[in-house]
């Protein structure tokens, strides 16, 4: 755990094969990181981008497209949850996070066969099946959890979906407890933050109205959600936590969202900065604060209902558009 007081996990979210084999353990060493994570746009950067795999896809050429990216992703995640295992059996997270085929976001049933497929594939106890927030997903998640499965529930961009996951995750929790259960697996709700300062900023800009707060304070909204819910096995986690260009500091989206008992997962050069910052103090907000700033959003006629919306019909596509070019390159 990055800081023991706030119970702050710093996760890199970045996984290319010869980082994991060097940097990675390092940052593990050090304490620094003690998680990581992936998607279908990192592997596509790794697998289309890295020559860390080309002697891996040659072993591999004649074989169906989804089957070479699952064996080359298998193994990196396998790499990365050996050099995480330690901090896991010694309760300091120690998670990697593996995502279902983007393309059965509305198949509950399919997403649940892959997750249980995939888990078992990889065969470390400290890895999470990532699943799309969607109505499936919501099934999907109780479904893997109440199996035993540690469970990363994404592309969360509103207090209504964090609300349906901690729904599904209470449910799975009351199973599990039934059956007498006593260690209950984990899960994280990845609450994307900057996507939405990215789409509005401009437009804030305009009518004089603060720029790169709307992100962290819809994050702050569901943290709260996820805190008065209090689930024991459930933690908030902020994700897409980069910065584009130089408007912010580059460690901005860490450094504001510096709250108890929570996971911010940031790219390599992100968490360098926050590092050489030196600097890991909590924010001060209140429930209020939070309300009356989407009042004076709502003023302006911006809805972040609709926001949200459109924000995850966008993480789903592309995805799915990373997943489809990286199988296009491996045919």
């Amino acid at each position: 755990m990055y800081n023991n007081e706030l119970k702050f996990s710093l996760w890199c979210d970045f996984v290319e094969r010869s980082f994991l084999e060097n940097e990675f353990s390092s940052l593990v060493e050090k304490n620094i990181v003690n998680a990581a994570t992936s998607n279908p746009s990192i592997f596509k950067s790794a697998f289309l981008g890295s020559p860390a795999y080309k002697e891996a896809k040659t072993l591999l050429e004649g074989r169906p497209a989804k089957e070479i990216y699952e064996t080359l992703a298998i193994q990196d995640i396998q790499c990365a949850a050996g050099k995480l295992l330690s901090a896991y059996e010694s309760g300091n997270d120690g998670f990697i996070s593996i995502e279902v085929d983007p393309f059965l976001c509305d198949d509950a049933k399919a997403t649940i066969e892959e997750g249980k497929r995939l888990f078992k594939a990889i065969a470390y106890p400290n890895v999470m099946i990532k699943v799309p927030a969607t109505e499936a997903g919501f099934v999907a998640m109780e479904a893997l959890l109440s199996e035993g499965i540690h469970v990363n529930a994404t592309l969360v961009f509103s207090k209504q979906q964090t609300q349906n996951c901690l729904d599904a995750f209470s449910r799975a929790n009351l199973l599990l407890k039934e059956k007498g259960v006593e260690s209950l697996p984990k899960a994280v709700i990845s609450i994307f933050v900057s996507r939405f300062d990215r789409k509005l900023d401009d437009m804030l800009s305009k009518i004089d109205f603060p720029m790169g707060r709307v992100g962290i304070m819809n994050a702050l909204r569901c943290y709260e959600c996820i805190k008065a819910y209090g689930l024991e096995n459930v933690r908030a986690l902020f994700a897409s936590t980069g910065v584009k260009g130089d408007r912010f500091r580059e460690d901005y989206y860490i450094r504001e969202l510096l709250v108890e008992n929570t996971i911010n997962t940031a790219p390599l050069d992100t968490i360098h900065a926050f590092v050489a910052s030196k600097e890991c103090k909590a924010i001060e907000y209140t429930s209020e604060m939070i309300e009356n700033f989407f009042n004076a959003l709502a003023a302006n006629e911006i809805y972040l209902d609709e926001v949200s919306d459109t924000l995850m019909d966008e993480g789903l596509r592309a995805f799915k558009e990373a997943f489809v070019e990286i199988l296009n390159e491996l045919k």
